[in-house]
This record gives structure tokens, sequence and C-alpha cells, in this order.
């Protein structure tokens, strides 16, 4: 009956993030959903903007604060660790739902592309940043990423083998694809409210600091991340810096 759960759990966790990472798609595009980023204003500036500093402040403290190994630990001295991650997967998508429900939209205008070619270029790039980010996660090992894997393993009763380091494809260009493509979702649009600007300069400095605290984690847990780390670029590609396949880092 415990197996039984923890993959019911997983399950449950995973198909409620998607249907809200479906949704993110309408919100942050202000494309077919009841209530988009830039829906009309309804409050003044002031409080809007602290209703949206709250929401940011707690997807990011949440998202950040139970990756780390510290956390991971305590939490699983109340649930099973083949259930941590799908624990973690649950709560981020109740702090992007709740930030989604109760964003406050401020209004004002930073720029507006009009031409037919500049907004289909930049929506193109809007949904290619989204797909960016998802091929990221499939690079990895989506469905461990997102504790399906880990649930599954429990119900057949066996372990979890750790995490190798890998760099497989983008990786070798670049250490942190997902990140880049959130980027681009925040960033592509051809109408930059002022509410889309703080979301998308807010979202910008937690994936920086975001990147620094994961990657002082993943150094402690690999070694050979060092190495990897001064050979390839963070976020965008380099033509002098890549890793090469008869030049990988050991453990690669």
């Amino acid at each position: 009956m415990k197996r039984s759960l923890i993959f019911l759990y997983g399950v449950v966790s995973y198909a409620l993030f998607f249907a809200t990472f479906l949704y993110s798609i309408g919100f942050i595009g202000n494309i077919g959903v009841p209530k988009s980023i830039d829906s009309a204003p309804i409050l003044k500036p002031w409080a809007s903007l602290a209703i949206d500093l709250g929401l940011l402040s707690l997807f990011a403290l949440q998202h950040s604060g139970m990756a780390r190994p510290t956390f991971k630990r305590w939490l699983t001295r109340f649930v099973p660790p083949q259930a941590e991650r799908s624990t973690y997967v649950l709560m981020s998508t109740i702090c992007l739902a709740l930030l989604m429900c109760f964003w406050a939209p401020l209004g004002g205008v930073i720029w507006n592309v009009t031409s037919r070619g500049g907004v289909w270029t930049l929506t193109g790039l809007y949904f290619a940043s989204w797909g960016l980010l998802l091929y990221a996660t499939f690079l990895l090992n989506h469905f461990e990423l997102f504790g399906l894997r880990q649930s599954y393993d429990a119900f057949m009763d066996r372990v979890t083998p750790p995490l190798e380091f890998r760099t497989p494809a983008l990786y070798r260009l670049i250490r942190h694809p997902i990140n880049t493509g959130w980027l681009g979702i925040v960033w592509f649009t051809p109408t930059m409210t002022v509410t889309h600007l703080v979301f998308a300069a807010l979202s910008t400095a937690y994936i920086f600091v975001g990147i620094k605290l994961e990657e002082r984690d993943l150094e402690a847990a690999h070694p050979e991340y060092t190495q990897y780390k001064a050979k390839v670029p963070a976020l965008l590609p380099s033509p002098t810096r890549r890793l090469r396949a008869d030049s990988a880092v050991q453990g690669a």
C-alpha cells in the first residue's frame, strides 16, 4: 500500500505540474487564458507592486530553498526519500499557481512592437524558449527531474541510482540551458509592460542567484563539475568555449 501511495502521489504531483506548466505558457504570453500577466489593473500601483514582489519572493524562496541538500535531508525525515522530489514539484506547482492566481497587473507600456514581422519573430522566440526549456529537461532525465522515476521505482520496490554527472548535447555548449530557456520566456514579448518588466527583471535576478547556489551544490557533489564550469559558459554559447567529445571532463 505504501509503495502504491508513493507512486500515486508522484503521478498526481506531475499531472498538476504539467497542467500548471501549460497554463503558464498562456499566462506569460497573454495567450488564451482568462487571466494573464498583462490583464487589466484593478489595484493601485503600489499595492499591485507589493503583491507581485511578495508572490515572486515566495516562489524564489521555495524553489531555491527546497532544492538545497540540507533541506532535502531534513524533509526526508518526514516523507519517504522516493517522494522527496515529487514533494518539491508539488510545492513548486502550488507556488506558481498562487503567483498566477493572485498576480496584480500594473499596466504601463515600455515597448510595443506592432509590425507583423516583429510580432511573429518575438512570439516565435517566446515559444522556442519554452521548447528549449522542455528539451533540456529530457536531455538530463525529465521523469527523474519531476519525481516520476523515483515514485515508479518505489512502486517496483527498487532503489533509484544516484544521478551521474553527464553533459549531453546542449550541455556541451552551455551549462544551464533550462535557465537560458527561462530568460527567453520572460524577455521575448512584442509588448513589454511595466508589469512584465517587473516579472522579467526579478526572474532574471533569481536565475543568476539560483545558478550560484546550484553550482555550489554541484561542485560539492561532483568534483569534476569545477573543470566543466571552466570549459563551458553558463547561459550563452561561445565560439571559443565548448566541451568537445574528445576533451570531456572525467565522469561526464
